[in-house]
């Protein structure tokens, strides 16, 4: 069974967990180390997002990161660096995670949810199209700072 959470400390686990997980998202950004997770849990915007297994001794078998932000238009929410661990794939892990993000941005006020996903992640892409995420037109631009 998995269970979600908000994660609110950093401890030994969670820094294990992301060592593990992070370099399965990314292979060009290292892992949070714990003064970089206590910044993300503490932030008001930020909300860390763990799913455990409890068939795995509760183990923590995937994150996400659900942003959230007010502006002029209103209250914002954008998902983040989510990641499950590749022994957990196909276990709803990714679904769990989303829906309790769908649901604290709801409560939080917000009336969209964005997110990006590259197209080669085409099961995630299938999850967020199932869960009634929709591509969108648009023009996604990036500048590097040196």
């Amino acid at each position: 069974m998995i269970e979600v959470s908000e994660c609110n400390e950093v401890d030994e686990e969670l820094v294990a967990a992301m060592e593990r997980l992070i370099p399965q998202l990314s292979s060009s950004s290292p892992p949070p180390d714990a003064n970089e997770l206590a910044q993300i849990v503490s932030s008001d915007a930020c909300h860390l997002l763990i799913a455990r297994d409890s068939d795995a001794d509760s183990a923590i078998v995937g994150s996400m990161t659900l942003v959230l932000f007010r502006i002029p238009t209103g209250v914002r929410a954008w998902i983040e660096d989510v990641v499950v661990d590749s022994e957990a794939r196909g276990k709803g892990v990714g679904e769990h995670l989303n829906r309790a993000a769908l649901e604290l941005a709801a409560a939080s006020g917000a009336r969209t949810v964005d997110l990006t996903s590259r197209p080669s992640r085409e099961a995630a892409n299938r999850l967020y199209q199932r869960l009634g995420f929709v591509a969108r037109e648009t023009n996604v631009y990036r500048r590097t700072l040196d």
